[in-house]
């Protein structure tokens, strides 16, 4: 993993210690790594494990997605709304709702390929 990942993964660990209000220490005790480990991955010096990383995530109380950057971030409050009203619905209409957003996405992706293609080859279209 490039060098930039790494730190930017070790920042992102960090900052959700210190909203946990934890010490290095402290989440190495609770889960069950050794001090130096977090240390390494929070100055981007470690590429953690799988395993590491579970254990993070479970005791930080966070989301995978928020470890890693992303082409297009969606901001992590706003997701959490529409998640939060989504969860309000019935089972039913989750679903129903999930549906509709999987096809308005695929409608989405579909039409910037092909302006995508346009811009590429506009004379073969």
């Amino acid at each position: 993993m490039p060098e930039d990942k790494l730190t930017y993964l070790g920042a992102r660990i960090r900052a959700a210690r210190k909203q946990c209000r934890l010490t290095q220490q402290e989440l190495a005790d609770q889960a069950g790594l050794s001090v130096k480990t977090i240390q390494d991955i929070e100055k981007g010096r470690k590429n953690a494990t799988y395993e590491t990383l579970a254990q993070l995530i479970e005791r930080l109380g966070i989301s995978a997605n928020m470890l890693f950057p992303t082409i297009s971030p969606v901001p992590y409050e706003e997701l959490q709304y529409l998640i939060g009203k989504l969860q309000a619905c019935t089972p039913d209409n989750q679903k129903l709702l999930l549906n509709t957003l999987d096809f308005l996405v695929e409608q989405v992706l579909f039409l910037q390929r092909k302006s995508e293609l346009m811009h590429r080859w506009p004379d073969h279209l």
